[in-house]
């Protein structure tokens, strides 16, 4: 991998596709930056996905539809360009009325994209494990769903509907509701908050299409294991927030070690080594294209 993927976006679609029609669950870490989506590639994990609370934090913002299209489209062609997995999106409400979901789908898979979701929350949105949501109609949810179904130019680029009913309406509401967004032409569904494991069987059995499970900590939701969520027939393990929890939690330790003790020596055992740094960016591999790129010894310890 130098400079960019080895794989087209078209190539990245069908194999989501086809791992989708699998049976098999899939383990779907949220990327935090473009590194660090190659590094969930490079850990073995089989998809990326880039949350909408991930992308609206790491410009210093709540997760309440702040963020335009055209700015996590940016930021989605930025980690699309580094991995060849599959890249999936939250592309929160669509950004506004029907016709802004239409060209919110365009602009992903403009940016590489294997597929984005859909919610059907109105804005201003928020956390879906956070009280006091609003949910639109199911109609308008509906015509959503059917503009990005209109608009998308590549079948395999995957079109999910996430519906946000089950904390504001009820469970079997929330199943209504994605079986009339199933009918809309949604490819999958994200069911969210769903609050046990009776819950997750329930949707199994009254849906037939993919579905993903939204593993987000400090939520309404258990934290499911592997082994359980392909018992229960699910297609997807989203892991949204997690590595932003990590990494922040790291970064905020790391600081208030140094402002303590006035040096990072104490915190070296617990950083990602540059050599390792080095390893994840391909430097031996773009002495390929210029060899006075990689023309040093990294000193020992490194």
């Amino acid at each position: 991998m130098v400079l960019h993927t080895r794989t087209t976006p078209a190539e990245r679609r069908r194999t989501f596709r086809e791992h989708l029609a699998s049976g098999r669950l899939l383990r779907m870490p949220g990327a935090i930056n473009p590194l660090s989506a190659r590094l969930i590639q490079d850990t073995g994990f089989d998809a990326v996905y880039l949350s909408g609370a991930v992308l609206a934090a790491d410009l210093g913002l709540p997760d309440i539809g702040l963020t335009t299209s055209t700015e996590i489209a940016a930021r989605a062609q930025q980690t699309t360009r580094v991995t060849d997995l599959p890249v999936l999106i939250d592309a929160d409400t669509g950004f506004g009325e029907p016709m802004n979901a239409a060209r919110t789908v365009q602009l992903m898979e403009d940016a590489g994209l294997a597929g984005l979701h859909l919610e059907d929350q109105v804005n201003p949105k928020r956390c879906g494990h956070l009280d006091g949501k609003t949910i639109t109609p199911r109609e308008e949810m509906v015509r959503r769903v059917r503009a990005a179904v209109d608009a998308r130019r590549d079948p395999d680029f995957l079109l999910m509907a996430r519906t946000d009913a089950r904390a504001v309406e009820g469970l079997d509401a929330a199943i209504d509701r994605a079986r009339a967004y199933v009918d809309a032409g949604a490819d999958a569904i994200f069911p969210e908050a769903l609050a046990d494991l009776s819950e997750y069987e329930a949707f199994r059995k009254a849906v037939d299409v993919p579905l993903l499970a939204n593993l987000t900590e400090f939520g309404k939701t258990p934290l499911l294991d592997t082994a359980t969520l392909e018992n229960l027939g699910y297609n997807i393990a989203l892991y949204p927030v997690t590595l932003l929890r990590l990494a922040m939690g790291a970064v905020e330790d790391g600081l208030r070690t140094i402002a303590a003790e006035g040096t990072q020596g104490s915190l070296l055992p617990r950083m990602q080594t540059r050599s390792r740094l080095y390893e994840l960016l391909g430097y031996e591999e773009y002495s390929a294209f210029d060899s006075a790129v990689f023309d040093f010894t990294l000193p020992p310890g490194n």
